[in-house]
């Protein structure tokens, strides 16, 4: 389904907020809880960003091969599977944030200039299938500020196994 322009404006502004939301939701949590799991197989808030990095940057590389390359397969991946693998919690916070950062500017900087035709442009997703400019745009848009919420959720989680406090 194609957006209209306002629909893909209001998407691309939301996209571009996305990283601030997530700083937000971090600042919020104690460096005690920051590690917290809320349950078996769930991820810390220093998972989630982790994540979020490792999202990002097949983010940056998915929306340029669907403008540019013709019929494009965007692999998918699994991403519980990456934050095991790759042990998040080892992994530096400041960096991912610096990537999240950096990785969302200068796609904004590039999606802000795109033409219909560009949103339009089409691959294969790995595990969806049909994958448009816009269906990156609706997943993208939304998808840090889902983990900010995620990340507020886990804070919750470990004020009441902290009896509250």
């Amino acid at each position: 389904m194609a957006l209209s322009a306002p629909e893909r404006r209001s998407r691309i502004e939301r996209y571009a907020r996305g990283p601030a939301l997530l700083h937000a939701a971090w600042e919020r949590v104690p460096e005690a809880a920051r590690l917290f799991r809320p349950g078996p197989g769930k991820w810390s808030a220093h998972e989630v960003v982790c994540h979020c990095a490792d999202s990002e940057t097949n983010a940056y590389a998915r929306i340029r091969y669907l403008v540019s390359e013709a019929e494009p397969v965007i692999l998918g991946y699994d991403e519980a599977d990456w934050a095991r693998r790759f042990d998040y919690h080892s992994l530096p916070v400041e960096s991912a944030f610096a990537t999240i950062d950096a990785v969302r500017a200068h796609t904004v900087a590039l999606i802000e200039r795109f033409s219909d035709k560009d949103w339009a442009s089409a691959g294969r997703h790995t595990h969806s299938g049909p994958y448009s400019g816009d269906s990156w745009l609706e997943s993208y848009a939304e998808h840090l500020e889902k983990h900010a919420g995620q990340i507020d959720r886990n804070l919750k989680a470990w004020e009441a196994a902290q009896g509250g406090r």
